[in-house]
């Protein structure tokens, strides 16, 4: 009797084991969901590949955790900041991303460098060079300067792209809960649909690649132009990495600014972002998606996430998804890409409402400072023939959105010193 007992609670507690580790598994590939869109995004707008990318993401989000004792649910994705400086060192170096890894490197040794300088003095100290005022132009310019990239893309088919646009734009407005965080996902597969059946999409590489195949790893090359160029984006990513971080507290119900501590954070993120670019990878980052789930499923366990990261180094050994991802229209990625890259400048518009900047004279000329030289430098320079430049070497120097931010935080360093 006692026996059978027994058997009995082993085949309930065996059940529920599977009950229990089946439920994560659902909770960890929604979240890579919800995560894939604008993870395979970035590879797919720079040329990176797409593989790489979700094979980097899983790693660096099981490195981030390691550096933040596993308390912190963050899975990191590629981030958007460092788009238009990689197509310009793509640009320069005559389509070699490569350079542009050294480039992402040197930013994520930045960070971990920044990381160690957070622990010695303190956040507030910091954040004291980079206020909304600062922070807010410089997210408006990333995503103005991809703009026209965007409509680009979406010029060679616009039919196809602005089927893409409207269906993701109308989830985004009108669907609620988990599916309201697939937009982006939904958006690429409507257009992805519709261009299968113009025949626009050709499948020859889907059908020719193998079932699995190990991701083709690049290392990175270091010049002094690239680095240049990339590595002052960590000034804007900076401030958007303080402020995913507390909004992912502020979600759980927790304050991971002060435990594991923001000095861990950045060291996660640097070393992710550095693990990365050795491999092929783009800048890994903290993502609102990520938030934007933990708050729709109510479910705070870190241990889900680095699972999902685990579903995201073997998705990147298989060939086929990578060579269905290449096979995605350049229109339909325009059309999602300008709902994006409006988003992150929205963004940049609702940090300085949002953090109630005071409109006075000192930093209406920082902001419109920042702005002018981060959006207008090329149309100067073509109109005027005014080149705005620091130069570094004869023919390498620092332009666009790099120049603004450093002359941004100067500007503001002298003007708000009190």
């Amino acid at each position: 009797m006692t026996e059978n007992v027994l058997k009995e609670k082993n085949c309930t507690k065996s059940s529920l084991n599977i009950k229990e580790s089946s439920k994560r598994t659902i909770l960890a590939l929604q979240h890579l969901i919800a995560m894939f869109g604008a993870t395979v995004l970035v590879p797919i707008l720079t040329g990176l590949n797409p593989s790489i990318a979700l094979f980097s993401a899983g790693m660096g989000t099981l490195i981030f955790h390691a550096c933040t004792k596993g308390k912190v649910p963050v899975f990191l994705g590629s981030s958007f900041a460092f788009i238009p400086v990689m197509l310009t060192v793509k640009e320069m170096y005559n389509g070699d991303l490569s350079y542009a890894q050294g480039g992402m490197m040197v930013a994520g040794l930045i960070y971990v460098l920044l990381s160690f300088i957070v622990k010695k003095i303190g956040v507030d100290k910091i954040k004291k060079y980079l206020p909304s005022q600062v922070v807010g132009p410089m997210i408006i310019v990333i995503g103005m300067n991809l703009i026209p990239t965007a409509f680009g893309m979406a010029s060679e088919n616009f039919l196809i792209a602005t089927i893409t646009l409207a269906t993701a734009l109308i989830i985004n407005f009108k669907a609620k809960g988990f599916l309201k965080q697939l937009s982006i996902l939904i958006g690429v597969i409507v257009g992805y649909l519709v261009a299968l059946k113009v025949g626009v999409v050709d499948v020859t590489l889907i059908k020719e690649s193998p079932i699995i195949s190990a991701p083709p790893f690049n290392l990175p090359k270091f010049d002094i132009g690239a680095i240049a160029i990339i590595a002052p984006v960590v000034l804007a990513v900076f401030m958007e990495h303080i402020g995913d971080i507390t909004t992912n507290g502020q979600v759980v119900g927790k304050n991971f600014i002060e435990d594991p501590g923001l000095n861990r954070t950045l060291l996660g993120d640097g070393l992710a972002t550095m693990a990365a670019s050795l491999i092929g990878g783009p800048a890994n980052t903290t993502y609102g998606e990520n938030t934007g789930v933990l708050a729709i499923t109510k479910n705070y366990d870190p241990s889900i996430l680095r699972l999902s990261a685990v579903f995201a180094i073997i998705l990147g050994f298989v060939s086929k998804i990578g060579a269905l991802l290449s096979t995605i229209p350049t229109s339909v990625m325009g059309g999602i890409s300008i709902m994006l890259f409006s988003m992150i400048s929205l963004i940049g518009v609702k940090t300085i409402k949002n953090d109630g900047v005071k409109f006075n004279f000192k930093n209406i000329l920082i902001m419109v400072t920042i702005l002018v030289l981060g959006l207008g430098s090329g149309i100067i320079e073509k109109r005027l023939g005014i080149t705005i430049v620091i130069p570094i070497t004869d023919t390498v120097k620092i332009t666009g959105l790099s120049f603004a931010a450093i002359v941004g935080v100067v500007l503001n360093g002298v003007l708000n010193r009190n």
